[in-house]
């Protein structure tokens, strides 16, 4: 695998552009405040605009050089220079890297130009704009850094930006304390990261990723291990993969918008972005890569039975995201085969993911807020634009054939039933399984939304009046879906995405699955239909009740997350209560009593000494007569 990156020139060096005009934008808008209420949303759109921009020209650059020449450095300043650890403030253009730019910037900027609108009536607009700004240059930096280190300073500056925009109206407390669960568990996926870091520092002396590519090669399998299990932890919490999941769903309390830009383009994209640019460590270290598929599969399986039974949309939407990022987690523990295959989906599911995130603004939008899909129904007479996107972004997603899902999802289902033992056909049953479960639970949703019987309120004051949002709003729901529909065919056109990543994935070794292709496709297909009809029976078809009915207790298990948040208080978050209130009783009576009782004991002698200091002449007679006695005793006891 080729890595080694050579200094950039031409219009490569001015990548950090990308970074600086989002971050400056960021700044200006936190300091103006509300005196840019009239213009700062048009000054966030126009910055995110420009980070696109510039990245259009460096990847236009980039394509013009020959593949080998397509992984370049650029060094800004000598930002750690102490002793054995010499780091640099640099950033690495390359085809995994520019891939993220674009989509972080082009699937951003729609995002912004939505919320232009979506965020009209809404006081603290400027502060909105300017996190979502933060958000883009934090991510930009995450996937630009050429060190752990620089990807570590973007990975936490994505972090604080998604605490600040989850929490966004703080005012009701349970969104502050979504945003707080966020920011707090992927502070254990820091952790990890932290720890892969150290490692890396204490076995190789460096954290360039030119530096520990150069030195994995020659590293025992035990230090690789160590680090890829350490940067697994890290991809969990970024990515809210199993163990580490439960935030994802309570981040649904943020803007809309910021649940598309969350999902779509940026923070759970973070932890695949960092599967696959550590290839080179996951290629010493089978158990590791083999762990991440394994992680990756639970999760896959985790996101759709929780999918399947949620009433609110958007937690039906951030479970499908879980799901899926697993798919793409799967594929980067494959090796090369699944990597290229993995940031394939993660480009086509950004832009079906982001469509149908702002189709259910639209819709919210429409019926006051409402996120219940037991009270809508019928839609789609009332709400054409937003129908038709968020259809053609949930066909994208089932893997209808020919749109971008059906190209990108496929091919992780065919790497998954390649290899040897027991592993193609545990990974590859889940993922075609999964895929007709997605089938059945994205129908569901499509169908309870927007056909059917209407079961919103349709007279009386709680009254709706669904309606088509306006053009600020359809236009990027518009685009988006044009991308849900063709960019799979085009990026899958001569293998040329595939071919394009190679530089970083690594060349892709054909190998054939235990099941013949044909025979592959035919099945998910098969499954992902009887997924759609099993749905259009149950919530077209037949009536469906406003308020949810009993359920089986899977059901119920999978209604409340499969219990994860009981789970976690019950291992994590009790017994750590515990410990610090049994630290805390240690403190108060063993430190705090030993060290009272030593001061009581001075204090109780001082008091005694003091008694003899009375002022009497005939008291201190007495005490030196009483000494002298005790001198010349001791002296004669010594000469005997």
């Amino acid at each position: 695998m080729n890595i080694t990156a050579i200094e950039a020139t031409g219009n490569v060096s001015l990548i950090w552009l990308a970074v600086a005009i989002p971050l400056l934008s960021a700044g200006l808008l936190l300091v103006l405040g509300k005196t840019a209420k009239a213009w700062g949303h048009w000054l966030g759109v126009a910055a995110s605009a420009g980070a696109l921009l510039v990245g259009l020209t460096v990847a236009l650059d980039l394509l013009s050089k020959d593949a080998a020449d397509r992984i370049q450095n650029v060094t800004l300043y000598d930002w750690i220079p102490g002793g054995e650890l010499n780091v640099e403030l640099g950033m690495r253009v390359d085809p995994l890297s520019i891939t993220f730019v674009l989509l972080v910037t082009f699937v951003g900027t729609l995002i912004h130009l939505y919320s232009v609108a979506y965020m009209s009536h809404d006081k603290d607009r400027t502060r909105f704009f300017a996190y979502l700004n933060l958000f883009v240059a934090a991510m930009l930096l995450l996937v630009l850094g050429n060190s752990y280190l620089v990807l570590f300073v973007g990975w936490e500056g994505v972090g604080l930006a998604s605490y600040l925009l989850i929490g966004f109206w703080n005012q009701v407390p349970e969104y502050a304390t979504a945003g707080k669960k966020a920011f707090v568990m992927n502070r254990v996926g820091d952790l990890g990261m932290l720890l892969a870091m150290m490692t890396m520092f204490a076995a190789f002396g460096t954290v360039t990723f030119d530096g520990v590519s150069a030195e994995a090669s020659a590293a025992g399998e035990g230090t690789l291990l160590a680090i890829g299990i350490f940067l697994l932890v890290a991809a969990c919490g970024k990515s809210a993969q199993f163990p580490l999941q439960a935030w994802l769903g309570d981040a649904m309390a943020g803007p809309t918008p910021v649940s598309a830009l969350i999902h779509a383009a940026t923070m759970v994209t973070a932890g695949v972005y960092l599967m696959v640019r550590s290839g080179f460590i996951y290629a010493g270290a089978e158990t590791a890569q083999l762990l991440v598929a394994i992680i990756g599969t639970i999760t896959l399986i985790f996101g759709a039975i929780v999918g399947a039974a949620k009433d609110d949309m958007k937690k039906v939407l951030a479970a499908s995201t879980m799901s899926q990022i697993g798919y793409m987690m799967l594929a980067a523990g494959l090796g090369p085969i699944g990597a290229a295959f993995a940031i394939f989906h993660l480009v086509t599911h950004g832009f079906f993911k982001a469509g149908m995130f702002l189709g259910a603004g639209s819709v919210m939008h429409a019926m006051d807020d409402e996120v219940d899909m037991r009270k809508f129904g019928g839609l789609w007479k009332h709400m054409r634009i937003t129908w038709a996107t968020f259809g053609l972004g949930y066909l994208a997603i089932i893997g209808f054939p020919f749109l971008s899902g059906f190209f990108s999802k496929d091919y992780i289902i065919e790497a998954a039933f390649v290899g040897e033992g027991w592993q193609p056909w545990v990974f590859g049953t889940a993922t075609l399984l999964v895929a007709g479960l997605t089938a059945f639970y994205m129908s569901r949703m499509f169908f309870m939304i927007f056909h059917g019987t209407p079961r919103w309120e349709q007279s009386g004051p709680n009254a709706k009046h669904p309606h088509e949002s306006p053009l600020l709003m359809t236009i990027p729901m518009i685009v988006l879906a044009i991308g849900s529909v063709g960019l799979g065919f085009v990026l899958d056109s001569g293998d040329r995405f595939v071919r394009f990543l190679e530089p970083v994935t690594g060349a892709i070794e054909h190998h054939d699955p235990v099941i013949p292709i044909p025979v592959i496709i035919a099945l998910t297909l098969g499954l992902v239909a009887v997924g759609v009809a099993l749905a259009y029976v149950m919530y077209v078809r037949s009536e469906v009740p406003v308020t949810a009915p009993a359920a089986n207790s899977l059901v119920t298990a999978a209604r409340n997350d499969l219990h994860q948040d009981t789970i976690n208080e019950s291992l994590f978050m009790r017994p750590g209560q515990w410990l610090t209130r049994g630290v805390g009783i240690s403190d108060q009576s063993v430190i705090d009593g030993l060290v009272m009782a030593v001061a009581r004991s001075f204090s109780t002698v001082g008091r005694g000494v003091g008694k003899i200091q009375n002022g009497y002449a005939r008291s201190y007679a007495g005490l030196m007569s009483l000494g002298v006695v005790v001198v010349i005793a001791l002296a004669l006891l010594a000469r005997i």
